[in-house]
């Protein structure tokens, strides 16, 4: 249960990190309290989508994995991270990714920033 919530509040910081660099993936909300409560739902909505939709993607495309040298990898990552935006509007919450190059470097910001928030943060059960 630990490793969940760690995972989730590195998605979390991640996803935040995303929104502040990027003026085309707001968040908007009436006040901090609520916004908060949005990244941590839009997180767990992002980690759900990572954990289910995900490897089926990455394993219809294995062969542009390897034809591409993993450059694919960005633009699975900018998928999911659309998947995610168009989910949170689904379930009315206010996250918002404009565009495809938005994600694209998106996905890339929140894959570096969880990385290195998973290797501070402690894991385990």
């Amino acid at each position: 249960m630990k490793n969940f919530v760690v995972k989730t509040l590195a998605n979390a910081g991640a996803l935040g990190v995303a929104i502040w660099l990027l003026q085309d993936i707001t968040l908007t909300g009436e006040s901090t309290g609520n916004k908060a409560l949005t990244l941590i739902l839009v997180a767990l909505v992002f980690g759900l989508v990572n954990v289910l939709v995900k490897p089926l993607v990455k394993l219809l495309t294995l062969p542009l994995f390897i034809l591409t040298l993993g450059l694919i990898t960005l633009v699975v990552n900018a998928l999911m991270l659309l998947l995610t935006s168009w989910l949170a509007e689904q379930f009315d919450l206010s996250f918002h990714v404009e565009g495809f190059w938005t994600a694209i470097l998106g996905g890339l910001i929140i894959s570096v920033v969880s990385w290195a928030l998973n290797i501070v943060l402690p894991d385990g059960d």
